[in-house]
């Protein structure tokens, strides 16, 4: 199977691409490396990697059409600074429309597109969150650019006619994450700076046990439409704090700083797995403590220089 991948270099990107390739798959990446990492993956056999953005509509189209992919799993996204609402649009929605023509075009089988859970709103009216939740519902519709251009984009390949799967994501961590409380915790805690957590609860997926979801979307499993990948389960980012702290043996002297979240965050985003449960035949593996383990060997191993977030986190003290 040839298949191409947007932000292939990327935390959740890069771990697919391995996972084809383990299985002789040929694998396209385009990469601007925004966010991802050059050492996430390594030439190999049956691997090509082009630097490039997806806004780029001449690259896009060329590269559709010399290496004619049969998938397309769509995991580029623009959410580095909050206030570059300019770069969002055009990675997240320029970038998927451009994607989604060349796919069009060139007869690709199905898109698979990875949405953020942020698409129900900093209030949603039901949990755990079903996929019958509207979207931007409550006091506060959209909430940051990265969740209003992200559903953009999705709703760019719904109105393109193409098979599609658009997972709708509970936290993504694990080994390559820079994004989130946990690379942020870890890069903190050994640089000997402060830290502080927000008042709020996240659902973690392990990327391991996301991936195993996707490829069976690859494969053909699931319906053309929507689908969450989540534990089902939420968590205090106190608590993924407290295991960040068990994981590297430390103890610090005065407790932790907790900090009420801000005007473009959600209190807790819990999503309701089940439809992915029965059409993919999948659940996740991973417990939490082992998972933060497995992220934190990595970031010894390869080391932290920069985090990211989409929101606007004022580091008031530190």
């Amino acid at each position: 199977m040839k298949v191409l991948i947007t932000g292939g270099s990327g935390h959740i990107g890069s771990h697919i691409a391995e996972r084809l390739l383990a299985r002789k798959d040929q694998v396209l990446v385009i990469d601007n490396y925004a966010t991802g990492r050059r050492d996430n993956l390594t030439a190999q056999v049956g691997l090509q990697i082009t630097e490039g953005t997806i806004a780029d509509k001449v690259l896009v189209d060329r590269l559709f059409d010399d290496f004619k992919p049969d998938i397309v799993v769509h995991a580029a996204a623009a959410y580095k600074d909050p206030e570059n609402w300019e770069e969002d649009v055009l990675t997240n929605e320029l970038g998927t429309v451009n994607v989604v023509k060349a796919a069009k075009r060139t007869g690709v089988k199905r898109v698979i597109y990875f949405q953020t859970s942020l698409c129900y709103g900093l209030h949603p009216i039901e949990q755990p969150i079903t996929l019958n939740h509207p979207l931007f519902s409550g006091k506060s519709p959209g909430g940051s650019s990265y969740a209003i251009s992200k559903t953009g984009g999705e709703q760019y390949i719904e109105l393109s006619g193409l098979d599609f799967i658009s997972f709708r994501l509970a936290n993504s961590y694990g080994p390559r994450n820079l994004s989130g409380p946990l690379p942020t915790f870890y890069h903190r805690l050994t640089s000997n700076k402060g830290c502080f957590v927000m008042d709020t609860r996240r659902d973690f997926i392990f990327v391991d046990d996301l991936v195993d979801c996707v490829i069976k979307a690859v494969d053909g499993a699931g319906t053309r439409g929507y689908y969450h990948i989540s534990t089902g389960k939420d968590y205090s980012v106190k608590e993924l704090f407290d295991a960040t702290l068990k994981a590297l043996g430390m103890s610090p002297e005065t407790p932790v700083e907790l900090r009420a979240r801000g005007e473009d965050d959600v209190f807790t985003i819990l999503i309701d797995p089940s439809k992915t449960n029965k059409d993919f035949d999948w659940t996740p593996k991973t417990s939490l403590e082992t998972g933060i383990q497995k992220a934190i060997d990595w970031y010894k191993t390869h080391g932290i220089t920069q985090t990211f977030t989409h929101l606007k986190v004022e580091d008031k003290k530190h």
